[in-house]
């Protein structure tokens, strides 16, 4: 009873205890909660009306664009610049269609599976035209071929068929992207039509639409320049510019959070020392080939980034700086090193020959095997005989189950081959130096080829040249010293106070750069700052960055962060330039304002110091260019388009450079055009379907889209 009583004395401080450890508990549990919300959130490329997709999903499609370029553009791999702008070109896809379908859903507007049954019968949509099953004699898309193709392709899966389905699960991808796309792009057309049909025309706007671009005013016009006041003259306070800001404030409304930075991004060069070590180099090879070192050891032990083949090549297989120089020199000279600034190179080349060959050979082979090779060449001196003796060569061919066709070597095919070897230089030198009709046995080591060129056409000048091209590039120890240098910048600065007053002492420049945005794909225009990127957006105003190794390998970089836009209105202080501007002209506007009042005539306004001047063929739709105040002046386009002709305007013009009074001296229908009603209808048609075009820009604010892409990418 006592140890009961005991317990019971604990009571409080256990029920505390208890507490705690639940609270521990419940509190471990909502830590790992919210750890796996931000996991997940870590794996989003975005969102859009509450859609996320993951970065596998969002690669997955970049995966399949990239396919499609590579099978339509016979591409093997896509350069940064070139990946970047696929990766753009999904996203607005991918949004333009979640938006799309959004609305189509509201609206009940759909694609019928019967519709792209009768776009694929009919076969003119352009889409169609990029895929294997285009007809080109009937120009049309079969789609014969395609069921055809897709019948095949269900066998293939029936049989299992590990290497036939290989070969057809290229185009059968290729084409189920080209089905999506067609109908994302029928149900977008579907939703736009229906907004352009909400903007129609008629002829009366037509016939306005037509004055306002054909009929031409001249006038006489008085012009008081902004410039003639100087700026320091014009006092702006801030409550100017508040004034100012707060009546153009919808102006300064911004969809997506953007940020200002501040850096110092060094570039690392090649030393005079690196440059006098490779122009060494270079000496050295350039005097092996003028003493008739073989070129192939030379331009190999040089690091050439072009290699020789032995073969003969037009111009166009070399590099341009290199094709300008061939013509002039003559066959045995090597040239001293020389410096293309366009690629960065040394260079050295050897004319070893040049000749007039044909551009194309047509020719003919048939492949000689055997149990052994011994066997191989004694079928192949055969067949040679066999076909001195006047037997036909597809008669031959077919017997050793060839069919012996025709075929044509272009110099294209070849000459742009980095490595060639020996038995394939063989075989090509006996088709470029081969007679029409000559026979020709050419032993390989696997068999022999019986081979007779048909047909040679196209000479032209081909050269063979050894090119040794190298990048001037800079030495391990001169990227260590810069890299020492700038770190010890870095280093010694962890403040933008600092970065700024001792730039110059270290011989760096301090810039900076407004509003980037997160979807853009690198900073200040160096490659490889995704880092970087994700830094700018993830850092606090007054932050410096740690030191970033990016670029090619050979940029050095430190940012500051300076400033955040947050999504929604810019504050006034952001925009303070472009509102001093504003604010000044207007100032401006009402001291020259002030000089023209009570003004009737051009006379009067010439009294007040004015500039007169002729403006002739002034019409409503396009804005007239001012010479005395050098603006483009669309407001006095409209004011000249609603004075009488003969009158002077009711009231002074404020214009974008300066301050205008005019005469309208007379007015007339331009010159040569006719009104057309349906023309100039169907012209308004068009504008109002552009017009309906940029509905996505409001259905994209509505959607609260979140781009996180420079997370990943």
């Amino acid at each position: 009873m006592a140890a009961i009583g005991k317990i019971r004395s604990w009571g409080p401080a256990l029920v505390a205890v208890i507490g705690l450890a639940l609270f521990a508990f419940i509190a471990e549990e909502l830590f790992r909660s919210c750890e796996a919300t931000k996991n997940q959130q870590r794996q989003q490329v975005g969102q859009v009306l509450g859609e996320k997709i993951s970065v596998q999903d969002f690669q997955a499609l970049v995966d399949e664009y990239q396919e499609v370029i590579k099978i339509t553009q016979g591409r093997d791999n896509l350069s940064e610049d070139e990946l970047n702008r696929v990766k753009d070109q999904v996203w607005n896809q991918f949004v333009q269609s979640k938006l799309v379908e959004d609305e189509a859903e509201k609206l009940g507007l759909t694609v019928t599976d019967e519709e792209m049954r009768n776009m694929l019968r009919e076969g003119t949509n352009p889409m169609l035209m990029q895929t294997p099953f285009y007809n080109q004699q009937t120009r049309r898309f079969d789609v014969s071929a395609l069921t055809k193709f897709l019948n095949d392709y269900k066998t293939a899966e029936e049989q299992q068929n590990p290497q036939l389905l290989e070969q057809y699960q290229t185009v059968y991808k290729y084409w189920k992207f080209i089905e999506k796309s067609l109908r994302q792009q029928t149900l977008a057309q579907k939703y736009q039509n229906l907004l352009t049909s909400c903007l129609i025309s008629n002829p009366v706007s037509a016939k306005a639409s037509f004055d306002d671009q054909n009929v031409e005013s001249n006038i006489l016009l008085a012009s008081l320049a902004y410039s003639s006041i100087n700026d320091n003259d014009v006092k702006v306070d801030d409550a100017d510019l508040k004034a100012k800001y707060n009546e153009k404030k919808e102006q300064y409304k911004q969809e997506v959070e953007t940020r200002d930075i501040k850096y110092v991004a060094f570039q690392v060069l090649p030393s005079a020392a690196d440059r006098a070590a490779l122009n060494k180099t270079m000496t050295e090879a350039q005097q092996q080939l003028q003493n008739g070192a073989a070129p192939a050891d030379v331009v190999r032990k040089a690091q050439s980034s072009v290699a020789y083949n032995g073969l003969p090549v037009t111009r166009q297989a070399m590099p341009s700086d290199i094709a300008a120089r061939v013509d002039s020199m003559t066959v045995g000279q090597t040239s001293a090193p020389f410096e293309t600034r366009s690629d960065n190179t040394l260079n050295v080349v050897k004319l070893i020959a040049k000749s007039q060959q044909p551009d194309s050979i047509e020719f003919r082979a048939i492949q000689v095997g055997g149990a052994s090779i011994d066997a191989a060449r004694k079928t192949a001196d055969s067949i040679m005989t066999a076909l001195k003796a006047g037997a036909p060569f597809d008669t031959i061919a077919t017997k050793y189950g060839q069919n012996g066709e025709k075929q044509w070597l272009t110099s294209a095919q070849y000459q742009n081959s980095q490595v060639i070897d020996a038995e394939s230089k063989n075989y090509l030198n006996n088709i470029l130096n081969g007679t029409v009709g000559e026979l020709k046995n050419v032993e390989l080591s696997q068999g022999n080829i019986i081979l007779q060129v048909t047909d040679r056409k196209h000479m032209v000048d081909k050269y063979d040249v050894a090119i040794i091209k190298h990048t001037i590039d800079f030495s391990k120890q001169t990227y260590s010293d810069a890299y020492n240098k700038f770190s010890q910048y870095v280093s010694e600065n962890k403040t933008l106070e600092g970065l700024e007053q001792n730039a110059q002492k270290f011989g760096f420049t301090v810039e900076e750069r407004a509003d980037i945005a997160n979807y853009e794909h690198n900073v200040a225009n160096i490659r490889g700052t995704r880092e970087a990127m994700k830094w700018i957006f993830d850092a606090k105003a007054g932050e410096v960055s740690p030191l970033y190794e990016c670029g090619n390998n050979d940029r050095l970089l430190v940012i500051a962060l300076t400033k955040v836009h947050p999504v929604g209105y810019r504050d006034w202080e952001s925009m303070k330039d472009e509102l001093t501007q504003e604010v000044m002209r207007d100032k401006k506007y009402e001291q020259l304002a002030k000089k023209l009042q009570g003004v009737k005539t051009i006379a009067d306004a010439q009294k007040q110091g004015a500039r007169i001047d002729t403006v002739r063929q002034i019409t409503f739709a396009a804005p007239v260019f001012v010479q005395a105040t050098g603006a483009s002046e669309p407001a006095l386009s409209g004011a000249v388009a609603s004075t009488k002709a003969g009158a002077v305007c009711a009231h002074p013009v404020k214009g974008n450079g300066g301050v205008y009074f005019f005469q309208v001296q007379n007015r007339q229908e331009r010159q040569g055009v006719k009104f057309d009603d349906k023309q100039q209808e169907q012209m308004l048609r068009q504008q109002a379907q552009q017009a309906a075009g940029r509905f996505f820009q409001e259905l994209y604010r509505k959607a609260e889209v979140t781009d996180n892409r420079y997370l990943f990418f």
